[in-house]
């Protein structure tokens, strides 16, 4: 059999009213019209709904039994809709970014708190990693959303400006540098350095300018994370160039200092990158305009100064 919703609709409606007319009324069309389906849902169910009585209309026991099932159905219907209206607001479904150390570090928890305090039912999958690897995560698929340093040239894909924040040198305490308003890279290059390991868009990008000096930094130490950077660090083992954020809390709790670097370099942006002419998802397309600000205040990005 196949049932015509409207049809269905119209059946629920007489019984509510108890009569064709009431229906006819709640529903804006003829009496006539909705006479008419009624009788076409008797003909192909082959037996009577109602009984027609001069005041209205009483359902018949197949009536009764095709109610319930006509019941089932339009509230199933009901719940169908409601859940597809909340994947074309951006209220359901699965998010996957992949972002790097220094966004994660420093922005994404607080953003994706808040994104998630908004869409609740929003699930985000998130991996950190360099950010080459994020550019290649998104160009391969596996991502919906990637943030990367500005550092990094994201070529074939969309890329917006997600933050803004600035690179600073950390020290040991009583260092000779520890005293200085600020360093030059070539005060750096002077210095034992603390890196983190090869893919770093940080380090990548410091030694392309020692490079352009004719110099080569020299690296001490390499390590896989910014906590890993600063315990190293503490250890009297080298400087290292880390993002403010990274290096701000920790300096007040820990033996390190900061120090301002003074390069353009210095200041860099983080971006939010997807593939060009993507058709995200309707949650992705709602993330990417909560981190890039279109539909909130933006949070303040992280002074220039230290």
């Amino acid at each position: 059999m196949n049932f015509d919703l409207q049809s269905l609709l119209l059946f629920k409606s007489v019984v509510s009213s108890g009569s064709i007319a009431g229906a006819a009324e709640l529903h804006n069309i003829a009496a006539s019209a909705v006479s008419r389906r009624i009788s076409d849902l008797e003909i192909q169910i082959g037996t009577a709904l109602f009984y027609r009585q001069r005041r209205g209309v009483e359902l018949t026991p197949a009536g009764e039994e095709f109610l319930s099932h006509v019941s089932g159905l339009l509230n199933r219907l009901a719940r169908m809709e409601q859940a597809m209206e909340d994947f074309a607001d951006g209220l359901k479904g699965v998010v996957r970014i992949a972002a790097n150390t220094s966004s994660i570090t420093q922005f994404l928890p607080e953003d994706l708190a808040a994104f998630v305090n908004d869409f609740p039912r929003v699930r985000i999958k998130l991996v950190e990693m360099f950010s080459t690897d994020v550019l290649a995560h998104v160009r391969m698929g596996h991502a919906d959303l990637g943030i990367c340093s500005g550092l990094t040239d994201p070529g074939d894909l969309d890329a917006t400006l997600y933050r803004r924040d600035t690179l600073v040198l950390a020290v040991p305490e009583n260092h000779p540098l520890a005293s200085l308003a600020s360093v030059s890279l070539g005060d750096i290059l002077d210095q034992d350095i603390v890196s983190l390991q090869e893919g770093s868009s940080i380090q990548a990008y410091v030694d392309a300018q020692a490079e352009a000096q004719g110099r080569m930094p020299k690296t001490r130490v390499q390590v896989m994370s910014f906590d890993g950077v600063r315990r190293m660090v503490e250890a009297h083992l080298g400087v290292a160039i880390l993002p403010h954020g990274a290096v701000m809390d920790a300096a007040r709790d820990s033996k390190l200092t900061m120090v301002s670097i003074a390069e353009p370099w210095a200041m860099r942006e983080l971006l939010l990158v997807r593939k060009p002419n993507s058709q995200l998802g309707r949650a992705s397309q709602v993330m990417f305009e909560y981190l890039t600000g279109q539909d909130r205040p933006r949070q303040q990005d992280v002074q220039s100064k230290p």
